[in-house]
């Protein structure tokens, strides 16, 4: 891979590169491990970037992972597609694996911790184990359950397995330390009851291991060598490190943590997430309007831009967060010297050029990309009525006003110098049409040197064009700032539908095309709303930006 995280401040390279220069291990293999309880999201997307390319790097491996120990919110419509976001990035996972597939082995180990006197089966209730749990200034008190024997504990344990108890009756702890500073390691739950179907094995389990015991577990049975996570579980690093050694695991992976990524403006929580989804906030999982991967995808966000971020913002080992704006600089590079440009009328006005002959179409060169010459030209056709935008006009403008107005003169863009002569109105005293003239001298490419206008619009001919629909986004929030009142947050703006017209060149377009719209941005064909009969765009990015690398 030519390119790779940015790398100044990259700490876990300089792990792994100790490691393999120790001799430690001959080859690196890291995982991205996500729960199937949701789609992926932009923060999502930096660790995948982060774990299959510094393995890349490293010549080692990266496993898929999917863990799945939460029967009640999982289910195989994100596991389809957890793996076809990853796919849609680029990359290729060298062992797909699932926590579920592992759940025998998990079990024996947590028998090995009862016998070893290190678990015991607990009886209170999650209120009574939180009560009895402490605070980070006051130890915890140690259950009433906790010595008990051996052979009560398997005992129990067994029944728990065979189904013989109700949710929440019983659970599983380690018994490590209830005046440990980390509360982490105050004898945490490591099973639960739950009858539940599981959408990998079905009904054969109703106890499902605690993800802070069955995360070290998979690692240390897959071979994985460095579990690289985020700094929430920072905390629970001591926890990971005891579940390996107590349950005798042969390989000893290292966790490593690492900053999150938090963007301005953007909501980045699952659960969160499936509030918008499930509330009627968005049209799904994929609306452009989502920071999911999906979501960026039908938005037209390219695989390159988003990797492309995620290598420059690079690694940390302390929260900031980055400006969604540096986000959208990825897209407009990538796409400046891809995307074809093209003509768009989002809120049409009609514009007859009444010395135009009537009934005679000429089709106008323009280039398909002036900063790619290579991509060729295009044909634009052009006659006496075309559509300009609404907002390209003005009756009473003010000064500097230097687009169209009674009197004035602009370019069409590829075309020529039209003049407005007379402005028509409904009975409602709306403008619905304008009557120009236009200058043959002045034809683009001419290399007309007489005088000069100060605006230059675009536009779409009339008798060619083809409808569109046009949505154009804005953040679905307009503050993150945590808690559960985000929801407060939504704005009511987030989208915007426009009805005009595109050049009839668009015909053609299909699924996740893009384009750069003159004046109005980049624009992807969604690829859910758009059929033979009805061509719909979706706004990736405005064209341009003050934000500055």
């Amino acid at each position: 891979m030519s390119e790779t995280m940015n790398t100044s401040s990259n700490f876990i390279k300089n792990i792994i590169k100790e490691d393999l220069a120790t001799g430690k291990h001959d080859q690196i293999i890291t995982r991205f491990p996500p729960e199937p309880n949701g789609y992926l999201h932009i923060g999502h997307a930096k660790s995948i970037v982060l774990n299959f390319e510094i393995a890349d790097e490293f010549k080692g491996k990266t496993n898929l992972r999917f863990d799945d120990t939460n029967p009640l919110k999982e289910d195989r419509e994100f596991v389809e597609s957890i793996k076809e976001d990853i796919e849609w990035l680029g990359y290729e996972w060298d062992g797909l694996h699932f926590a579920s597939n592992y759940f025998d082995e998990m079990y024996d180990r947590a028998v090995l911790l009862i016998k070893k006197g290190l678990a015991y089966v607990e009886d209170m209730s999650q209120e009574q184990i939180r009560e009895y749990r402490g605070t980070l200034k006051e130890p915890g008190k140690e259950s009433p359950h906790r010595n008990r024997t051996v052979e009560e504990n398997l005992d129990l344990f067994t029944r728990m397995k065979n189904g013989e108890f109700q949710n929440g009756e019983r659970v599983l702890r380690a018994k490590i330390d209830m005046s440990s500073p980390n509360i982490n390691m105050r004898d945490p739950v490591i099973y639960r009851i739950s009858h539940a179907e599981h959408h990998n094995t079905g009904d054969k389990w109703c106890i499902y291991p605690m993800y802070s015991f069955a995360h070290p577990l998979e690692d240390a049975i897959e071979g994985v060598t460095h579990s690289i996570c985020t700094l929430e579980f920072e905390d629970q690093r001591p926890l990971y490190n005891w579940v390996v050694e107590e349950c005798e695991m042969e390989a000893k992976p290292k966790q490593i943590e690492f900053a999150r990524l938090n963007l301005t403006n953007t909501v980045m929580s699952k659960r969160k997430l499936k509030l918008f989804v499930d509330e009627n906030y968005v049209d799904g999982w994929d609306d452009p309007r989502m920071p999911t991967i999906s979501g960026f995808r039908r938005r037209g966000f390219t695989p390159e831009s988003i990797k492309q971020f995620c290598r420059e913002i690079g690694v940390a080992k302390s929260d900031n967060t980055v400006d969604v704006r540096m986000l959208e600089h990825f897209i407009r590079e990538d796409l400046k010297m891809k995307a074809p440009r093209t003509m768009s009328v989002l809120h049409p006005l009609k514009v007859v050029i009444t010395n135009y002959p009537e009934g005679e179409v000429e089709w106008l060169d323009a280039e398909i990309n002036p900063e790619n010459p290579e991509m060729g030209t295009r044909k634009i056709p052009f006659s006496r009525e075309i559509y300009v935008e609404q907002s390209d006009f003005m009756e009473n403008p003010p000064k500097k006003y230097f687009r169209l107005f009674p009197g004035n003169e602009v370019r069409l863009k590829h075309a020529y110098f039209i003049k407005c002569n007379e402005v028509i109105k409904d009975d409602q005293g709306n403008v619905i049409e304008l009557h120009c003239t236009y200058d043959p001298e002045t034809k683009s490419g001419t290399g007309f040197t007489g005088r000069k206008v100060k605006g230059t619009l675009h536009w779409v001919e009339a008798s060619n064009a083809k409808k569109a629909e046009f949505r154009l986004y804005d953040s679905l929030i307009l503050d993150e700032r945590g808690g559960d009142d985000f929801l407060d947050q939504v704005n009511p703006n987030s989208l915007e539908v426009a009805n005009g017209f595109v050049e009839p060149n668009m015909e053609e377009a299909k699924a996740h095309d893009k384009f750069q719209f003159f004046r109005h941005g980049y624009f992807n064909v969604d690829p859910k709303e758009t059929t033979e009969d009805k061509l719909v765009f979706n706004r990736i990015v405005e064209l341009k930006s003050s934000f500055k690398l």
